[in-house]
């Protein structure tokens, strides 16, 4: 499968790093494999690890550099280093959220423009998770209304939570819910008109809301801050993109706390946006948010 996720910030987030040759680097969230791809472009020597949940992000890769791949989650990061005596790095880039190869090609019904099962996990089970593993459909068909509300006003800041919650639960009396279209019909259902009709599509939040709480996207980043700090060398530098409000504002106060107990310093002052024409370019970056740190 051909990547069609386009590197987000790419040459901001790899200038930050002020990386040398010979370097280890962590790459969290390889995805497409646009920043090790440039990492290893510029710095051939460099060793980098490799991380993604998704496994098939990680297949059918030749890169200029050496390239350790692993089908996790970044939060585990301290563990596979352990593995092979690795004790500290010199870069680390997260970049957080869901690429666009898994919006568009997953099957796993990130989009709501797509009739796919209601899944929405970072790993590649298709239609057969195991039994340990939280879906869209666990969440949507089983976790009480009040506490589904929580999560889409929490996880996707839905002014229209509570209603779209009890449509959800009035919804599944009748049927499970199984597919991406008929969640977006229910959320139709739910909402105002004029909300139905507006700029932004009425099921976007709630999206947002079930892929968080399904991958615990926010326990992942706040655990794996912590242990990118404690792998990183001194003087060592990590870049973080976010995408939403939500993770930027985790990423921004862990910095916040870490800055005043004089672990870090910030490289920007000022949060790193896309240009006008990166934007122009590719639309989806327009909500990406770059902050950089050095560990002192």
């Amino acid at each position: 499968m051909n990547s069609v996720h386009k590197t987000v910030l790419l040459n901001e987030t790899i200038d930050g790093l002020n990386l040398k040759d010979g370097a280890i680097v962590i790459d969290g969230t390889f995805g497409g494999g646009g920043h090790t791809r440039e990492v290893c472009k510029r710095f051939p020597t460099v060793k980098v690890f490799a991380f993604d949940q998704d496994e098939n992000a990680l297949k059918n890769e030749v890169l200029d550099c050496e390239v350790s791949f692993h089908n996790e989650n970044f939060r585990n990061m301290d563990k596979v280093l352990a593995e092979v005596g690795v004790n500290e790095v010199d870069g680390i880039i997260l970049d957080l959220g869901l690429s666009s190869d898994q919006l568009e090609n997953s099957g796993r019904g990130f989009s709501f423009m797509k009739d796919e099962p209601l899944l929405m996990t970072f790993k590649s089970m298709k239609e057969n998770p195991s039994s340990e593993d939280v879906t869209a459909y666990d969440v949507v068909n089983t976790w009480g209304e009040e506490n589904l509300a929580d999560i889409i006003y929490g996880y996707g800041e839905e002014q229209f939570s509570r209603r779209i919650a009890k449509g959800i639960a009035e919804a599944r009396k009748k049927k499970e819910i199984k597919t991406t279209a008929e969640l977006v019909k229910i959320i139709e259902d739910s909402v105002p008109n004029f909300y139905r009709k507006g700029k932004i599509h009425c099921a976007t939040k709630t999206f947002q809301a079930l892929r968080i709480a399904v991958n615990d996207e926010l326990g992942a980043l706040r655990e794996g801050l912590e242990k990118s700090l404690a792998i990183l060398r001194m003087g060592g530098r990590m870049s973080v993109i976010s995408f939403h409000s939500l993770e930027d504002r985790v990423v921004k106060k862990f910095f916040k706390e870490k800055e005043k107990e004089g672990k870090i310093k910030l490289i920007n002052k000022k949060v790193i946006t896309p240009s006008r024409e990166e934007i122009i370019e590719n639309n989806r970056s327009r909500s990406a948010k770059l902050r950089i740190i050095e560990k002192i």
